[in-house]
């Protein structure tokens, strides 16, 4: 009986120290992505994957299950030495990627601009966007994006989930963009 007990107890010590190790990994179920040679990071939840998009974003992460749920980071130029607020105030810049990037003309997608505004970190702007997007076939998603010029380039992080599962992601995809930050 006794030995029964021990080895209860030594695979309850197992699980809880693979549990923590897990834990160590990310933070709140993130783990860390760091692009040094383009200089940004953030983190994404745990358990997704990269993967290539040819002549797409700089970045791509998705959900195994989920595989529409996704976060991306695109980086375009930006001519002159122009800052983010030279592009226009969080609704006006909120506005243009919408029409632009997110719903752009003849893709038939629909982009609602939810709430835009303005963050700072350390001595940095960054527009935070939240988007309610409707697909051609009248399925809704809902968009986070955080967007900075630095260096001469627009950062637009942008994480994507359907509609139905916004309420469960919502914490996750919300730690994740507001992580982003360009070095």
């Amino acid at each position: 009986m006794l030995k029964n007990f021990k080895r209860v107890v030594a695979v309850l010590l197992m699980l809880l120290a693979l549990g923590l190790q897990g834990c160590v990994s990310g933070v709140g179920g993130l783990n860390s992505f760091v692009d040094s040679t383009d200089g940004y990071r953030f983190l994404y939840p745990n358990g997704w994957l990269s993967v290539k998009v040819a002549n797409g974003p700089d970045v791509v992460f998705h959900d195994i299950i989920e595989q529409t749920e996704n976060i991306s980071m695109v980086i375009n130029p930006v001519p002159g030495k122009k800052k983010l607020s030279d592009l226009g105030t969080p609704s006006d810049v909120g506005y243009q990627l919408g029409k632009s990037a997110i719903a752009p003309p003849d893709s038939g997608r629909k982009a609602e601009l939810i709430s835009a505004e303005e963050r700072q970190i350390a001595d940095r702007t960054y527009y935070l966007l939240e988007y309610l997007v409707t697909l051609p076939n009248q399925e809704q998603r809902h968009n986070l994006a955080s967007a900075i010029v630095y260096r001469g380039k627009l950062y637009t992080m942008n994480a994507s989930t359907s509609e139905t599962r916004w309420e469960k992601m919502a914490p996750l995809l919300t730690k994740s963009v507001k992580s982003f930050k360009v070095d």
